[in-house]
């Protein structure tokens, strides 16, 4: 059978993630739909919609030329997407004191970037399609794909060097595969080779944090195996959350409960849902 990518199975670091965390919010994640409107489903919280409204307002300056990247203060870019997308229940929040912490990391991220841009001063390679992605495997209908936050172009050696961002307060496990896929997908979306990559930590360091490039092959052989592993579970419809019931499964567990609030459809059409926040039980005693 001839490859078809719209029937193919799609894997990217996100989904790989969930698959390897817990292959029933995987399914939640990334398979099921809600039969009602036909679109997936997301719980959306204070992290991800940090995180979300950051990238946002990086990428607009990728599109640009470096004499325009930064000709405009970022903050005001990014309280206008914040306002329109990822404030109150939209991102999460329940009280307004908790949302303006959130609201000021955020702030203070773009203002290490306009403080001290780095890399994004130099030239960069816009990847020339919406979603990357390439044929991990077309004999067995496997794409693997993602969204690249940052490539420099480095002119000395004709190649690019890879720039993810961080809006977290820790750093990428080691383990990750997010580095091989951001690999695999850079040398098989472009022409250039890749010459580094790096992780840029925003919450606590003004400069990026290089990595080392992991062989090529074998991140492929890697990542195959797992997407192999996907593709089987898809077919035999088998998700099994491993402990039954884990703090990765459960949010999306209880939007198919009805215990979860509709808060609107983002960009991509999913469904957007806000857990309550859990009510503070009473105690007749203290320890002190």
């Amino acid at each position: 059978m001839a490859p078809d990518k719209y029937t193919a199975v799609w894997v990217s670091h996100s989904s790989i993630a969930d698959f390897l965390t817990c292959p029933r919010a995987y399914y939640l994640k990334n398979v099921y739909k809600d039969p009602a409107t036909g679109h997936k489903v997301q719980v959306i919280g204070p992290p991800l919609a940090l995180g979300s409204a950051v990238h946002e307002v990086i990428e607009s300056l990728s599109v640009l030329t470096v004499k325009d990247r930064f000709r405009e203060s970022l903050l005001p870019k990014f309280d206008l997407a914040w306002a329109a997308k990822y404030g109150g229940k939209r991102g999460g929040f329940f009280d307004l004191a908790a949302e303006q912490k959130y609201k000021d990391r955020g702030r203070a991220m773009l203002r290490t970037i306009e403080k001290n841009p780095g890399p994004l001063v130099n030239l960069a390679v816009k990847i020339n399609m919406d979603l990357p992605y390439y044929w991990l495997s077309a004999e067995e209908n496997i794409i693997l794909c993602g969204k690249i936050d940052w490539l420099e172009f480095m002119p000395d050696s004709d190649s690019v060097h890879i720039i993810d961002f961080k809006t977290s307060k820790s750093e990428e496990d080691p383990n990750s595969l997010q580095l091989p896929i951001y690999y695999l997908l850079v040398q098989n979306t472009q022409k250039r080779h890749v010459s580094k990559a790096s992780y840029w930590y925003l919450e606590f360091s003004d400069t990026v944090k290089e990595r080392l490039l992991p062989d090529l092959a074998t991140a492929e052989a890697s990542v195959l195996k797992i997407a192999q592993q996907i593709k089987l579970a898809r077919q035999l419809n088998k998700f099994k959350c491993p402990t039954n019931s884990c703090r990765a499964c459960r949010p999306l567990e209880a939007v198919l409960r009805g215990e979860a609030e509709f808060v609107g459809v983002n960009d991509y059409g999913t469904d957007l849902y806000v857990l309550p926040p859990k009510e503070e039980t009473g105690t007749d005693s203290v320890i002190l």
